[in-house]
């Protein structure tokens, strides 16, 4: 199995029903994962770095080096043909643990698992993104 991982979010974890994250916060985390897929597949580099958390912004500096990384290192991310949200955790009130399941331009299936913090503001920011082969099959 080959594993790839943004050098920023290696995250172990167990994931639990969603019954036992807050809500609110599980929607405002599946709301920014989801608007920076739909931002990667309109080619809209700049929207989605906005969803980027300030940790990904400085070792990603700019719009460009972000494109560059998940265009290189995350096909199955940047163009998807479909996705869909898995299991989720939140591991603290401001911390939530997403998968994210998807059908890559290759048509083979994918696991990304996100991680998004709250920021000062109230918003949440993707922290990482981990991603590998999926053993499942596409229906």
């Amino acid at each position: 199995m080959r594993r790839k991982l943004f050098a920023f979010a290696v995250i172990p974890f167990l994931f639990a029903s969603s019954a036992l994250a807050g809500d609110n916060e599980v929607r405002a985390a599946q709301t920014v994962i989801d608007g920076q897929l739909k931002a990667f597949i309109a080619n809209d580099g700049a929207t989605a770095y906005s969803f980027a958390a300030p940790n990904v912004k400085r070792i990603f500096p700019t719009v460009d080096t972000f494109m560059n990384m998940v265009t290189n290192g995350y096909p199955p991310v940047r163009k998807p043909q479909a996705y869909s949200f898995g299991k989720v955790q939140e591991t603290s009130p401001t911390s939530v643990i997403q998968q994210v399941l998807i059908v890559g331009p290759d048509g083979k299936d994918y696991e990304a698992v996100y991680t998004l913090e709250q920021q000062p503001d109230g918003s949440f920011q993707i922290t990482g993104c981990s991603l590998r082969a999926s053993n499942s099959l596409s229906t």
